[in-house]
């Protein structure tokens, strides 16, 4: 099961068959497209080449809804029905004949463009299974819903390496911001070249080396940034509060996936750092928290801040560490069903907890925040959180490939709908990022925490 926000780094999943599936026999995959704030643009006319980057922009996004849509009434026709059935009975998913749009005149519209195509094309050689996979990307992307996606076997792949908890990266998590369709960097993993480099988060990423992303599935994002060990790239940036266009240049790395940090803070105050849910986030919680009570733990700072979301087995295997007896959340399917994600009680935390979050905080992280908050064992401080309360499923095809679906809505233990609103703080705070980037690097949300941790005590 995935919440999307698909990282650039490891991103957590179970296959139906030999890839990624959820527990029971579900699929989950750390997703986060989700995510991110939006961008307040200056009403005043900017400069002649921050024009000529919106007219890009729009140009772009024509462009990349012509070639899908091409894309989609192109392929080997024939054989394209005929696997496509087949596939579908195989899974056990056969539609009824009356009800699939796979009609005797769809058929010959598209034979007639592949006709047209074969006689008259001349830049080059026909790529058929390019083609072919292009069918599967747009019937999945009319749907027109940022969190399906369609899934090459070498795609899914991918993904599965990806899980495993080592990638060479830039050492950034991103999202697809909902306002510009643009990649839009939710978190800078400390260390990593991109924060050598400048990058910050609430970046949005222009070009990869000078390449247009507009348009771009999070998965083609991903595969842009991530690469060959030791290579360079360039990324052009919107930076808020940038009157033009900002030129980062970076590198990739091999980099282990560590998504939980801990330290001490004053006070016997444990400070715990999630930086997004995964197969690995789970153990390293459970060391980070072991590590905490051993230190002498009389409170926790829990930081979800940034967190574009993951794996729902992991965040509920997480609350299960620190939740009472009861609902964790419940998920609604298209029919109803309705499913409990229970938490026993019997790894309760019994120290006073501050939770912080902000508009990067999405799916996966809102659901360990809204279960604390609505089960009153937290106080949350920050800002909104993004707001993403519907789930992805992957489910694989006989051939490898896959397609990731938005398969259900999910709730917080009140009954909350969060998609769309987010989470409000209890205590509100908006991060000082000034002093958050300047040379003493303060965080005011945290000292805010801090704060409110001590009242509690």
């Amino acid at each position: 099961m995935d919440f999307d926000q698909e990282p650039v780094t490891a991103e957590t999943r179970r296959t139906e068959q030999a890839g990624r599936t959820e527990q029971a026999g579900r699929t989950e995959q750390a997703g986060q497209i989700e995510q991110t704030g939006q961008i307040r643009r200056e009403k005043e006319s900017r400069t002649q080449r921050r024009t000529q980057f919106y007219k890009g922009l729009l140009i772009g996004m024509v462009a990349s809804l012509f070639l899908c849509a091409a894309g989609y009434l192109t392929g080997r026709l024939n054989s394209f029905f005929q696997a496509a059935r087949q596939q579908a009975q195989e899974a056990g998913m056969e539609a009824d004949a009356e009800e699939s749009f796979l009609t005797p005149e769809m058929a010959r519209k598209m034979r007639q463009v592949e006709s047209i195509i074969e006689q008259y094309y001349y830049k080059g050689e026909i790529d058929r299974k390019a083609m072919e996979e292009m069918v599967y990307r747009g019937m999945v992307a009319s749907l027109g819903d940022p969190y399906s996606e369609y899934y090459s076997q070498e795609e899914l792949n991918e993904q599965l390496d990806e899980a495993e908890g080592v990638y060479y990266g830039i050492g950034v998590y991103v999202g697809l911001d909902p306002e510009t369709t643009l990649p839009l960097v939710s978190t800078v993993f400390a260390g990593s070249p991109a924060e050598e480099s400048g990058l910050r988060s609430g970046d949005l990423i222009y070009e990869v080396d000078g390449e247009a992303l507009n348009g771009y599935t999070l998965r083609e994002v991903v595969s842009k940034i991530t690469g060959e060990e030791g290579s360079h790239l360039v990324l052009t940036v919107i930076r808020e509060g940038e009157s033009d266009l900002l030129y980062i240049d970076t590198w990739r790395e091999k980099l282990e996936d560590i998504t939980v940090r801990i330290e001490m803070l004053e006070n016997q105050n444990a400070y715990i750092r999630i930086e997004e849910f995964n197969t690995v986030s789970i153990d390293q919680f459970t060391e980070a928290l072991a590590q905490a009570r051993t230190l002498g733990m009389k409170g926790l700072v829990l930081d979800l801040r940034d967190n574009p979301g993951g794996s729902l087995q992991a965040a509920v295997e997480i609350a299960r560490s620190l939740l009472p007896k009861g609902l964790i959340l419940y998920t609604e399917d298209k029919d109803g069903k309705r499913m409990d994600y229970l938490c026993d009680g019997t790894k309760q935390l019994e120290v006073p907890m501050a939770v912080m979050v902000n508009g990067n905080s999405a799916s996966a992280a809102e659901v360990v925040a809204g279960a604390l908050k609505d089960h009153g064992l937290a106080v949350l401080v920050g800002t909104v959180t993004y707001g993403k309360g519907v789930v992805q499923y992957i489910k694989s095809l006989p051939d490898g490939s896959a397609v990731k679906i938005t398969a259900s809505s999910y709730y917080t233990p009140s009954g909350t709908d969060i998609h769309g609103i987010g989470i409000e703080p209890d205590v509100e705070c908006e991060l000082d990022m000034d002093a958050y980037y300047g040379e003493d690097r303060y965080d005011n949300q945290l000292a805010k925490a801090q704060e409110v941790l001590e009242g509690l005590k």
